[in-house]
C-alpha cells in the first residue's frame, strides 16, 4: 500500500513530481524520512525505463516529469548507470527530527 501523507491523489502526485524534479536537479535533497522512501521507488522506476533509451521511454518520463528534468533524467542519469542493475538512490537518515512536529529527517541522493 502506498503512502498517502493526507492528502488528494491529484496533491500527491503533484508532491512526488516536485520532488522528484529537485532531487534529479540537485542530486541531492534532504526531506522527512516517509518521503524520502516513496520518492526512491519511484526514482528508481524511472531511471530503470530511461536506460532503455527509446522514444516510448522518454514519453513516458515527460510524462511524470518536467521537461528539464526528463530530459536530464533520459541524457545525463540514465547513461551514468547503465551498467548498474539497481540502487540508483540512496537514503541516509539525519540524527535530529524537525523542530515543529518532531518528524524524522533524511537526506535522499544519487550514488
Amino acid at each position: 500500500m502506498k503512502k498517502k501523507f493526507h492528502r488528494k491523489r491529484d496533491q500527491r502526485r503533484a508532491l512526488m513530481k516536485i520532488l522528484a524534479h529537485h532531487l534529479v536537479m540537485n542530486e541531492k535533497i534532504e526531506t522527512t524520512h516517509q518521503r524520502a522512501k516513496v520518492l526512491k521507488s519511484l526514482i528508481e522506476r524511472l531511471i530503470s525505463k530511461a536506460k532503455k533509451q527509446d522514444l516510448s521511454s522518454l514519453r513516458y518520463l515527460l510524462e511524470r516529469l518536467p521537461k528539464k528534468s526528463a530530459y536530464k533524467v533520459f541524457y545525463e542519469l540514465a547513461p551514468r548507470y547503465k551498467e548498474r542493475t539497481g540502487g540508483y538512490v540512496r537514503v541516509l537518515k539525519l540524527p535530529f527530527l524537525r523542530k515543529k512536529d518532531s518528524a524524522q529527517k533524511s537526506i535522499i541522493e544519487f550514488v
